[in-house]
């Protein structure tokens, strides 16, 4: 091969290189990124198509807890949901044998949707009437929400407990409320 002939060769064979990368950087690798990022939408749009199936499945089931727990919100009125509130903390401390010494409520409205009445609590008793105050709240169908519980001993031998609760009811505002 003349040196003329080989240079041309080899000037073609590096234009061949040179192209090769070129079209790997701008085709190649974009179409790999593409088709990777298409194949995770479309195994997140069946994830999501086979959630929404499972939903529409259950959609009898939760449409009726939606409602019962619509019908078991606190009334709209501040000071009826207060006085409702006090009175079921009083119905459970009797059911329990609870003593209840303190409750302070608080109102937060956070969204346009509801509101909710967070109520301070503390309580005392031993072990079987405190544990039994937690099972009334959490038994009634009223909609509120045990957001902390805090249980001290008030004595040596820790028969007599102290229970500091946080709890919330919830209030839904007029265009969510049936």
């Amino acid at each position: 091969m003349k040196i003329e002939e080989r240079q041309k060769f080899l000037v073609i064979l590096t234009l061949v290189v040179i192209g090769l990368y070129a079209g790997d950087l701008l085709v190649f690798e974009p179409l790999a990124k593409w088709f990777s990022a298409r194949s995770q939408q479309i195994a997140q749009l069946r994830k999501e198509v086979k959630d929404g199936k499972f939903m529409l499945q259950r959609e009898t089931g939760i449409r009726g807890q939606w409602s019962e727990m619509q019908t078991n919100t606190l009334p709209i009125d501040t000071s009826q949901a207060e006085q409702q509130m006090l009175r079921a903390f009083d119905n459970w401390a009797r059911a329990s044998g609870t003593d209840v010494s303190d409750i302070l409520p608080q109102w937060k409205s956070d969204e346009d949707d509801y509101m909710t009445l967070n109520c301070r609590v503390q309580a005392s008793g031993n072990l079987n009437t405190l544990s039994r105050f937690l099972f009334e709240i959490e038994r009634d169908p009223m909609s509120v929400k045990l957001d902390s519980v805090e249980l001290a001993a008030r004595d040596a031998s820790g028969q007599e407990l102290t229970l500091c609760l946080q709890v919330s009811g919830l209030v839904l505002t007029p265009h969510n409320h049936p």
